[in-house]
């Protein structure tokens, strides 16, 4: 594979990771061009934005033109990732082999599939049941044979669910932080009781731009950097002790439209509800020892989130 020897590094996808990787490989000094179907949004300082898209080869071959580094940060709605993340995979990977660029993908937990609470390392094996958990499977079974074949360098990152600044549509998102604030419903799912990992989105940016610094990583998968598991009580319990009132926490112990969730959404998530129903441990060792990092703690995670959602609160009152 032959790679280009630009430095500028091209992040597709303006949503709450894509916007954080871009900010933090800003500030580590990269040039840095964003890419969504908009090419608007709030200025960043040093990004530039690009309208693209990515679902097509000459879409994503005009997006990454250039790129030395190219950050895959795509999602689309859910009810529509099986049909639509194939084609963005083929769409990008093969602009990303053309380009020379090389290639980090954001990627989930969803191929480990059920584990029955074993903690998840990058050994675990891939025994995914769901429609969403096979595609992601086979979409991370071809980017690692692209690099194997030596079509592309190609590195995956994997987080657990998103928490912290700019994190809406997660387990630990709109439907908590805004009602603990207000002292309205805090929506949380299945048995609370159980251990669940979270990844603070600026880890997972600081983690993303790392792999994409480091090209002794490749041509594997990593967990990025994540604080220990806590049961999501434990968790709720932690939010109560910032904004000094009891939660009114509602339980959904089944998939059932609640809050941001909507009859579309909870229909395409109920093959997922057993995240939810068992422990889901994710172990970042891996990633801590070869890069010499830390996870955020929770608590720091808390903190920067509820300041968030203050501020988003305050500019829709």
């Amino acid at each position: 594979m032959s790679h280009t020897e630009s430095n500028l590094h091209v992040v597709l996808g303006s949503g709450p990771a894509g916007t954080a990787v871009a900010t933090e490989l800003a500030h580590r000094g990269h040039p840095v061009r964003l890419v969504d179907r908009s090419g608007t949004g709030p200025d960043i300082a040093g990004v530039d934005r690009l309208k693209g898209d990515v679902a097509s080869a000459e879409g994503a071959a005009a997006a990454i033109r250039g790129a030395g580094v190219v950050y895959h940060c795509v999602n689309v709605a859910y009810q529509l990732q099986v049909e639509v993340m194939p084609r963005i995979q083929e769409a990008v990977l093969g602009a990303v082999e053309a380009e020379g660029a090389r290639l980090v993908v954001l990627d989930t937990l969803y191929p480990y599939g059920e584990t029955h609470g074993e903690v998840m390392t990058e050994d675990t094996p891939w025994r995914a049941t769901a429609l969403k958990g096979r595609m992601r499977a086979e979409l991370d079974e071809k980017y690692l044979a692209a690099h194997r074949e030596a079509r592309a360098s190609v590195v995956l990152g994997r987080s657990a669910d998103f928490v912290g600044p700019g994190v809406l549509n997660s387990t630990l998102g709109a439907a908590v932080f805004p009602g603990a604030l207000t002292g309205g419903e805090v929506l949380t799912l299945g048995d609370i009781d159980l251990p669940h990992s979270y990844t603070d989105i600026r880890a997972v940016a600081a983690g993303l731009a790392t792999l994409g610094e480091s090209p002794h990583g490749d041509g594997r998968v990593w967990h990025l950097p994540t604080a220990s598991a806590l049961t999501t009580r434990e968790v709720l319990g932690m939010i109560e002790d910032r904004v000094g009132r009891p939660l009114k926490v509602v339980t959904l112990d089944e998939p059932r439209p609640f809050g941001p969730f909507d009859q579309v959404f909870m229909d395409a998530y109920a093959e997922m509800f057993y995240q939810h129903t068992e422990p889901q441990i994710v172990s970042s060792d891996a990633f801590e020892a070869a890069f010499r990092t830390a996870p955020i703690p929770m608590g720091d995670t808390l903190d920067a989130a509820l300041a968030w959602y203050r501020g988003l609160l305050a500019e829709r009152a």
